[in-house]
């Protein structure tokens, strides 16, 4: 059977203590689950003592897991259960080491995938490694200012006007693309000036490609405008993102946590939940602007198109 081996690692600020007693106690998982907040609705079931958790739902399947064993501030071990979508077993760790003011993060996981999805295996890790991380993520935030500033409101289906747009698109890694993202909008607010074209609506990005396996995505960012200059310049991109039917998620709080809506769309697209246009590219929309507004109020929507 495909072995399958995940390890994502982080630093946070704050006592090897305080990190520990979030990690032994399932009581406080829900606080920074990258799975739960797919889901607030899924059944959860924590035994007093927290050594043992219970869920069930439609997205997050249904399983357990119990503290197998403890090295005070050292290390946690974990039995994990899959019983749906498929029946697996997993044994899951996290590794705690202080680093001066700080203690270093190690989640790791080793499991095994059933033979007839063998060909889904290095997806799986990539998968499985995007969500360690966004929970990773999680964890730090509310261990260190006790909020997560990420909230998903699930506004459902409506009807998305088209829209004429100037944009410019990239490629690059996952690991540049904020980085790449603030260049590409600052040319395109540039450009935008320059063509004495105001702006009509608020600005977006268009994923073409996102390949979780090689970490590299294909994006484009837009401005809309009324109509399209009769000169664009060069590297740039006049287009249109056609009347359409979409499924729109809304993420409130940080970008960097932008990933918890994502997620959640792919997984109800897998669930077939939501049917989506694959000749329509997803996009999300910044409804507020970052330059004016707090990190933990940033409102983006994330829009998947429908057939």
């Amino acid at each position: 059977m495909p072995k399958i081996h995940v390890l994502k690692t982080i630093t946070i600020q704050a006592p090897i203590d305080k990190v520990y007693a979030r990690l032994n106690d399932f009581n406080y998982w829900a606080e920074w689950s990258p799975w739960l907040i797919m889901e607030p609705e899924a059944k959860v079931n924590v035994t007093a003592e927290g050594k043992h958790y219970q869920w069930a739902g439609d997205r997050v399947g249904e399983g357990n897991m119990q503290v197998l064993s403890e090295q005070h501030n050292k290390k946690i071990d974990y039995a994990l259960n899959f019983l749906k979508p498929w029946k697996s077993k997993a044994e899951v760790s996290f590794v705690l080491s202080e680093k001066n003011d700080a203690v270093e993060v190690s989640w790791s996981m080793e499991s095994k995938l059933p033979f007839f999805l063998f060909w889904m295996k290095k997806m799986m890790i990539a998968y499985i490694g995007m969500d360690y991380q966004r929970g990773l993520n999680m964890l730090k935030e509310v261990i260190e200012t006790g909020v997560v500033s990420s909230r998903l409101e699930f506004i459902g289906e409506s009807y998305s006007s088209p829209c004429h747009y100037i944009g410019l698109k990239t490629s690059c890694s996952q690991a540049e693309i904020s980085h790449a993202m603030q260049r590409d909008f600052a040319k395109l607010q540039d450009v935008i000036q320059n063509l004495d074209h105001r702006p009509i609506a608020q600005p977006f990005s268009i994923y073409h490609k996102w390949d979780m396996v090689k970490k590299s995505v294909d994006y484009t960012v837009g401005i809309p405008l009324a109509q399209i200059p009769a000169t664009i310049p060069m590297g740039f991109v006049a287009a249109s993102i056609p009347a359409t039917q979409v499924y729109t998620i809304r993420h409130i709080g940080k970008y960097e946590h932008l990933g918890n809506a994502w997620s959640t769309l792919y997984t109800m697209q897998q669930n077939n939940e939501i049917n989506c246009n694959k000749k329509i590219h997803p996009f999300e929309v910044y409804v507020n602007d970052p330059a004016t507004t707090q990190p933990t109020d940033l409102i983006t929507d994330i829009h998947f198109p429908l057939k």
